[in-house]
């Protein structure tokens, strides 16, 4: 079946789910700033999708018309409520599911989630299976890492492949690694080839210290792979998927505007609903190259209400050049 990843030219860019950053504020900055090819969401629990709290959880479904294409990412490790739970992204709108098998949090890892299905391949079929039957003929993809203790390339990846799956992003890290160390960018030609010599449809997407653009174009000089992910290097620099701003800094004063922006947004979407210190981990993301930044984040950080966010950023910016 014909979906957007169909659509794509490679080499195609997506921003990756990253657990509290990619919520819809977030991902209207980024695509202000240079829209990537692909969206995605944090992930969201499939388990809680069909509770009782799911009304809280239905705020990180929430998205722009401006961000198709979009795929929702949905974690756990109950089939059935995978199948429900995909049904509630078709009816949303979203343009594709993603089941993350690639999460190393310690606490969706031990409840069999994220990377802990790695290690439990007959119920990760079972998982893609229910999101299939609950898609609603949207294409399902996979996001994952090259093992779990140890690097389980060999294994793992002919596996995911095996199951029909429209795209497979491949974080070249296992779950020991967390997020340290370098990507073991070493594997992907025999990741690329596996898909090869399997005939497998599966369009594969790379992931792993992805810098920028140039990047891009560098690895896949390289490597060949359909799309690549960038997720950390978009939290430093939203400017990151914009052709215009590759080897440039912006400047100063358009960042601490983007972040004006960035509180406004926040607080017109979300209207005293969440925490505005949710927003003191992107100061760092703004304030790059200040150069008073430490003194900046100090104060920044001890201030309580958005309000005082606000006047906080409005009265620098009134004084700076």
């Amino acid at each position: 079946m014909h979906s957007f990843w169909d659509s794509l030219s490679a080499p195609f860019v997506a921003l990756a789910p990253m657990d509290g950053i990619t919520d819809p504020v977030f991902r209207q900055i980024v695509t202000s700033c240079g829209k990537p090819d692909v969206l995605f969401t944090e992930f969201v629990s499939a388990d809680g999708l069909v509770s009782e709290g799911r009304g809280r959880l239905l705020q990180h479904l929430l998205f722009h018309k401006n961000e198709h294409p979009i795929v929702a990412q949905l974690f756990g490790n109950i089939p059935d409520h995978f199948f429900e739970s995909a049904k509630l992204v078709h009816s949303l709108g979203f343009d594709g599911i993603d089941i993350n098998m690639g999460c190393p949090d310690s606490n969706v890892v031990n409840r069999g989630g994220g990377a802990g299905l790695i290690k439990t391949p007959d119920i990760a079929a079972a998982v893609i299976d229910a999101v299939k039957q609950g898609a609603g003929g949207l294409p399902v993809s996979v996001k994952t890492r090259i093992g779990y203790d140890e690097v389980q390339v060999h294994e793992w990846i002919p596996f995911l492949l095996s199951q029909d799956i429209a795209v497979l992003s491949v974080h070249l890290r296992t779950l020991r690694q967390m997020y340290k160390g370098g990507a073991q960018w070493e594997y992907m030609k025999d990741i690329m080839a596996m898909r090869d010599q399997a005939h497998a449809p599966t369009k594969i997407i790379a992931s792993g210290d992805i810098q920028d653009l140039h990047d891009v174009q560098r690895l896949h000089e390289i490597y060949r792979c359909n799309g690549y992910m960038i997720g950390r290097a978009a939290i430093k620099n939203p400017w990151v998927f914009n052709p215009e701003s590759q080897g440039k800094q912006t400047s100063l004063r358009e960042r601490l505007e983007t972040f004006s922006s960035h509180l406004a947004l926040f607080d017109k979407m979300w209207a005293g609903t969440r925490n505005p210190s949710e927003l003191k981990k992107f100061c760092t993301t703004y304030t790059l190259g200040m150069p008073d930044a430490t003194s900046f984040r100090t104060q920044f950080m001890n201030l309580k209400t958005l309000e005082e966010l606000r006047e906080y950023l409005e009265n620098y910016l009134s004084h700076s050049t």
